[in-house]
């Protein structure tokens, strides 16, 4: 064992009966799981305004704020969009099944439901959450390390005769060295007219004479 524990899921029931809370709040905390609750619609967004659940139980019938109203809420906002939503209803009518989908959530229960199945679908679908969460993470831990490859930041010290590069180990590199190890550039060697007249006289002479050439035998 490495000593790590993973922090136990939050799970925000929010139902405006006291018993369903009590009911729910015990099967679940019976599992281990964190338990929040709201007895109407407002309370759970207010709420969510300080905590984030790993998971919502949420009733739809409610007064006021009902359950998909506060479900569009939710998942308008970018910081509670992702949170998992399953809905608890009385309605069984297609139609709201497929409103409650349609507004994001991710699964519904209706009343009343057996103790087991209620279980069987919070862990799958914190189970889920919890697997996208760390592809995210990951992503993001990629993109910072790209990122941090294939930029070059602060101060580079080099050489104001050869024009090679000191790196951070004090080791001096030539100039395509150094910057293909820290970017994702790549190189092809050539040689500019100016160090063409200066190193290479003789060719650089030919290669005029051979475009002067070709100039005159261009008909106008």
């Amino acid at each position: 064992m490495n000593g790590y524990q993973e922090k136990k899921p939050l799970i925000l029931i929010v139902d405006d009966v006291p018993m369903n809370l009590q009911v729910l709040g015990n099967t679940l905390s019976q599992e281990s799981y964190q338990i929040a609750v709201a007895t109407n619609g407002r309370q759970a967004l207010s709420l969510t305004e300080s905590v984030t659940p790993d998971l919502i139980l949420l009733d739809v019938v409610m007064p006021e704020v009902d359950g998909f109203e506060v479900c569009r809420i939710l998942k308008g906002d970018d910081r509670t969009k992702d949170i998992p939503i399953i809905f608890l209803t009385a309605k069984s009518e297609s139609e709201d099944i497929v409103k409650g989908f349609e507004l994001g959530a991710v699964d519904y229960l209706t009343k009343p439901f057996s103790t087991l199945e209620l279980l069987a679908r919070v862990r799958t679908h914190l189970e889920l959450k919890r697997s996208k969460d760390r592809q995210n993470e990951l992503i993001a831990q990629l993109k910072d390390a790209l990122a941090q490859v294939k930029q070059l930041t602060g101060l580079i010290p080099i050489c104001s005769h050869c024009k090679r590069i000191r790196d951070d180990a004090g080791y001096w590199q030539q100039v395509e060295a150094y910057i293909a190890r820290y970017s994702a550039a790549q190189f092809s060697h050539s040689i500019c007219p100016e160090c063409l007249d200066t190193y290479y006289p003789e060719f650089a002479d030919k290669i005029k004479k051979r475009n002067e050439k070709q100039e005159d035998s261009t008909p106008d």
